[in-house]
C-alpha cells in the first residue's frame, strides 16, 4: 500500500482526502496547509496527523498529493520530484507552460510517476463514449456555471475550459495548426466568458465555449464523425450515440428503426440510437486509483504530465488570442 500525503486542505483538498481515505490503495500519512485555522479543524474532522511543513510530508510519503492553488504548484512539485517522489497534482498542472516544461525535465531526471487531475477524462459519460470515437471531424463543447468568487482570480479559460481543452486533445490525435478566441471580462478582472475555435492538421475542428456568469451549469460535448454523432453530458452522466448502418434491404428493416434515403443510387441508411450504461463511481477517487494502479504496474499514467503541459499550452495560446495573459 503506498503511502501518500496532501498538500492543501481547502474546498477540493477536503474531497482528496476522503477519497484517499476511502481508498484500499493508500495509507494517509498526513497533509499539509499553511493556514493554521483550516489545519486544525481538518486533523480533527478526519482524525489525521498535520505536518508542520511540505518538507515533512515529501519525507514520510511515497506519493505527494497536491491540491494548492494554482501558483504554488510548481513550488510544492519541484520540491517533491526532487525527493524522488511520485506526484499527483490538480489542474492546471502548473502556472505557465514554461513552469511546465520543468517539471517535465525533473520528473525524467526523478524516474517517478506524475498524473494530473483533469478528472473529466474519469467521468463515467466519457469513458462510455470512448469506445465509440473514431475519427471525430467537428467537436462542440459548452461548459457553463453560476458565478461563484472562488476561482476567479485566474480567467475562465483556466478555471473551466481547460477541461474541454484536454477531452479534445485525448479525442483528436493530430497538432493544432489555427486558434481563434475571443473573451470577454464581466464580473471580475479576467475573461469571464469565452469561445475558442481550434483548427487541427486533420481537418477537425473544435469550437470551445466556458461561462462563470450562466444561469444554470452545463457541462455538454457533441462529437460528429463520418456516420455517427456522439454526445456526452458531464453533468448529468449521460450519453447518447447517434450511428448510421447502411442496409441492403430496405424492404425488410425494422419497422420502427428510423431510414435515411441517400439519394442518388447512395442507398440507404439506418439510424441506430444507443444510450451506453453509465456506472455510477467517484471520479476523483478513481483518477487517484488508477495512479496507484500505474505506479504499481510501472505503467504512463492515464493522464500524463505531459497532457497537463499539452492542455495548458493551448489555454495560454487561446489567451495570447484574446491578448491576455495570466498576471495582466
Amino acid at each position: 500500500m503506498l503511502r501518500i500525503g496532501v498538500l492543501g486542505a481547502g474546498h477540493l483538498g477536503k474531497i482528496h482526502l476522503k477519497c484517499i481515505q476511502e481508498s484500499d490503495k493508500y495509507m494517509l500519512a498526513g497533509f499539509y496547509d499553511p493556514d493554521d485555522s483550516i489545519a486544525e479543524e481538518v486533523e480533527k474532522i478526519f482524525n489525521i496527523p498535520k505536518f508542520q511543513d511540505i518538507q515533512s510530508v515529501i519525507d514520510n510519503v511515497d506519493v505527494v498529493d497536491i491540491v494548492t492553488p494554482t501558483i504554488s504548484h510548481f513550488d510544492c512539485a519541484s520540491k517533491a520530484l526532487k525527493g524522488f517522489k511520485h506526484v499527483f497534482i490538480e489542474k492546471p498542472i502548473v502556472n505557465t507552460p514554461e513552469e511546465a516544461k520543468q517539471l517535465i525535465s525533473l520528473a525524467s531526471e526523478a524516474e517517478v510517476k506524475v498524473q494530473v487531475g483533469h478528472v473529466e477524462r474519469f467521468n463515467p459519460a466519457f469513458t462510455a463514449a470512448q469506445p465509440y470515437f473514431t475519427h471525430p471531424l467537428f467537436i462542440e463543447t459548452h461548459r457553463l456555471a453560476q458565478f461563484n468568487p472562488r476561482g476567479t482570480d485566474v480567467p475562465v479559460i483556466l478555471d473551466l475550459m481547460i477541461h474541454d481543452i484536454d477531452i479534445v486533445l485525448s479525442v483528436v490525435k493530430s497538432n493544432i495548426k489555427r486558434i481563434s478566441a475571443s473573451g470577454v471580462p464581466v464580473v471580475s478582472d479576467t475573461p469571464d466568458i469565452a469561445n475558442a475555435r481550434l483548427e487541427f492538421d486533420n481537418g477537425c475542428v473544435a469550437n470551445l465555449t466556458a461561462s462563470r456568469i450562466s444561469m444554470k451549469n452545463m457541462r455538454k460535448s457533441r462529437f460528429f464523425q463520418n456516420n455517427a454523432y456522439i454526445a456526452v453530458d458531464f453533468l448529468d452522466k449521460k450519453t447518447e450515440i447517434l450511428r448510421l448502418e447502411k442496409i441492403d434491404d430496405p424492404e425488410n428493416a425494422d419497422p420502427l428503426a428510423m431510414l435515411i434515403e441517400l439519394g442518388h443510387g447512395r442507398g440507404t441508411k439506418q439510424i441506430i440510437i444507443e444510450n451506453p450504461e453509465i456506472q455510477p463511481i467517484n471520479a476523483i477517487k478513481t483518477e487517484l486509483e488508477f495512479f496507484a494502479k500505474s505506479i504499481e504496474d510501472n505503467k504512463p499514467p492515464i493522464v500524463s504530465i505531459e497532457d497537463g503541459y499539452a492542455a495548458l499550452d493551448v489555454a495560454y495560446r487561446i489567451m495570447d488570442k484574446m491578448n491576455y495573459s495570466v498576471g495582466q
